[in-house]
């Protein structure tokens, strides 16, 4: 199966991030109380800056949407500098209209990973499920914290993140991968196929090998992301960089 005739491709980073807020601006008018599935990394920046822009000439509304972030680093609690939930307080959170009480995240520190995990699936099937999910991919294909492995766990779990992964958000921790958690929290693969509409988004010639294969490889638990084969409803938007390897 090809995910090819969904596939975008743009010039630059800038551009792609700033179809995809046009989009998510378009999807919340449609629909204001959209549940949103939201991911961190370097690869989103440019989209919250677009949709921080958006809010503030109201283009976009975000008082009655509902979100709910892919992951988050096991073992730190949302005030770290270097979590995810920090992540997007300051990216995103502190300058939409998002009603704190429809923010949802994965807690680092719960005392029982497990129940929080499964406090989380509920969450979201109680939230009526996510209706448009964000995704970037990680240079070995992971997507969320789904790491490649023998097999992926279906719903929300902990997982222990690859070396690459840790270096990957060294940034966020003193550029020191080794302080990075060894462990995190994820929505698993059968969470993220769940989602009615899922966006893909990659960019820089990092990626470009991942893409590919992503895009023209089989279904394998060694690139997680290959599984959204089997989603009806992707779209992936790419830079020219990300696309780089891709046939015509």
């Amino acid at each position: 199966m090809s995910l090819a005739h969904k596939i975008s491709i743009f010039p630059e980073a800038a551009v792609v991030a700033r179809e995809l807020a046009t989009e998510v601006a378009d999807a919340l008018e449609e629909n204001p109380s959209l549940v949103l599935g939201l991911p961190t990394g370097r690869t989103p920046l440019l989209l919250y800056e677009e949709l921080v822009r958006l809010a503030g000439t109201g283009r976009i509304d975000f008082s009655q949407a509902t979100t709910f972030n892919l992951d988050e680093f096991l073992g730190i609690p949302a005030s770290h500098p270097g979590s995810y939930r920090s992540f997007m307080q300051a990216h995103l959170f502190d300058h939409v209209n998002l009603d704190p009480q429809r923010i949802h995240f994965l807690n680092g520190a719960a005392a029982n990973p497990f129940d929080e995990c499964c406090r989380y699936e509920k969450a979201i099937d109680e939230a009526g499920g996510i209706d448009l999910l964000i995704l970037g991919i990680g240079t070995n294909g992971h997507i969320g914290f789904n790491e490649p492995g023998s097999g992926l766990a279906a719903r929300t779990h902990r997982v222990t993140l690859k070396p690459e992964t840790r270096r990957s958000n060294a940034a966020l921790f003193g550029n020191d991968p080794d302080a990075v958690p060894a462990e995190a929290l994820s929505m698993g693969m059968g969470t993220i196929l769940d989602a009615k509409a899922v966006v893909l988004v990659a960019t820089g010639q990092r990626k470009a090998a991942c893409v590919e294969q992503l895009v023209t490889g089989p279904i394998t638990t060694q690139l997680p992301a290959s599984f959204l084969q089997l989603h009806k409803n992707v779209e992936i938007l790419l830079d020219a960089a990300a696309a780089a390897r891709l046939q015509e």
